[in-house]
């Protein structure tokens, strides 16, 4: 069979078993595809053209990074082909000639990268003015956002995402589908799942305010069957039942992905300390083998915090392999340089967050570009050389 032929076989039939309701079972942690790994978060704003993608696979590969954390999708939108979802507005919503994705992993493969897809999940919009592009869910999916319980939708802003519901079977469902299609058409070496959890902090809910998420119908009647409350009953349980939601969407995601890709391996960025604050249970993911890359984003230039924060993700138990996260984009170099030993130390990986705290971004708006950033840029990198690779 030609090989173009092949291919389109193996894609169609990746895609017809993403239909399958067909549950499987949690399956064990598999070992991540590159260990120790030495990893950097690539944002969907640190690129826009062809040239700037090959600029950060060699950059990457230059500074001694093994891993890449490409992102993806940022809100609902997608900067690889995608069957499911719009181009990115950073795209101009339309085909911008190359795939971002297959021309990153293509790059990363030929120098020897690992590359994982890093997805937002549940953020679904961000900013004032809603998508113009009628095709992306705010527009025909309002039911899968938020409501609250005066039957507003969660407004939209310039300091947080509005988010889907995934409280929903439907959004679990639709989430789950859209990261599979992913994981079957690209030869990606690992998922990287991010705001996996309720954004539950303000601006999303307003301190003082009594705005209470998610509270439309559908919602309440599935709370109703599960417990025969109302979520004021007994806000304790409410609380519970809304992360149990959370940690089924990472199984449904699980499920999905390993039907078509049965050995890919799932990381998620999670909180500094496990924790129920954003409805995020961790603790419940590890012990349930849902996840096998821990990313803890240990982002703090408080030294005592952070040797507290690395101790307790260095003795705990578990068999997914632990990736801390390390800020480098603000700070005392020769603190960040101390917090990489570190981490380095403990657990043989790291991921640094992000490219555009050691490279020039292309994206003028989120890194400064004048003389004196871009050599303060090179000063940290140059600092940080002889600890990042081998």
């Amino acid at each position: 069979m030609p090989r173009i032929t092949t291919l389109l076989f193996k894609a169609i039939l990746a895609l017809a078993l993403l239909g399958c309701s067909d549950e499987v079972p949690h399956a064990a942690p598999i070992a991540p595809a590159v260990a120790p790994m030495r990893a950097i978060w690539v944002t969907r704003w640190d690129y826009r053209t062809e040239a700037d993608v090959r600029d950060v696979v060699s950059r990457c590969a230059g500074a001694g990074f093994d891993t890449i954390l490409f992102q993806v999708r940022g809100e609902a939108t997608a900067f690889y082909d995608s069957s499911k979802e719009p181009w990115a507005r950073e795209l101009g919503w339309e085909d911008p000639g190359f795939d971002p994705l297959a021309l990153a992993v293509e790059l990363a493969h030929e120098r020897g990268l690992a590359l994982h897809a890093w997805v937002n999940v549940v953020p679904a919009w961000y900013g004032l003015e809603p998508p113009t592009n009628k095709a992306h869910l705010w527009h025909t999916k309002p039911e899968w956002f938020w409501y609250d319980q005066h039957g507003d939708r969660q407004a939209l802003s310039d300091r947080f995402y509005v988010s889907l519901n995934p409280c929903l079977p439907e959004v679990r469902l639709y989430l789950a589908r859209v990261i599979g299609e992913l994981a079957a058409r690209y030869a990606v070496d690992g998922l990287h799942l991010d705001y996996l959890r309720f954004p539950n902090e303000a601006p999303a809910v307003p301190k003082g305010s009594d705005l209470d998420y998610p509270r439309d119908a559908a919602t309440l009647a599935l709370y109703f069957e599960a417990t025969g409350a109302a979520p004021d009953d007994d806000r304790q349980a409410w609380n519970e039942w809304r992360t149990q939601q959370v940690t089924e969407l990472l199984a449904e995601i699980r499920r999905v992905v390993h039907r078509v890709k049965p050995t890919m391996p799932i990381g998620a960025a999670v909180g500094s300390v496990p924790s129920l604050r954003h409805f995020q249970d961790v603790e419940t993911w590890l012990a349930e083998g849902l996840i096998d890359i821990v990313f803890p984003m240990n982002y703090t230039a408080d030294e005592p915090l952070f040797a507290e924060r690395l101790e307790l993700w260095r003795t705990m138990d578990t068999s997914a392999e632990v990736v801390l996260g390390l800020l480098v984009t603000t700070g005392e170099t020769g603190v960040r340089l101390e917090q990489l030993r570190a981490a380095r130390e403990a657990f043989g990986s790291y991921a640094i967050f992000a490219y555009f705290g050691l490279f020039d971004s292309a994206n003028e708006n989120l890194t400064t570009q004048d003389e004196a950033a871009r050599a303060e840029r090179a000063a940290r990198l140059e600092a940080m050389r002889p600890l990042l690779g081998e």
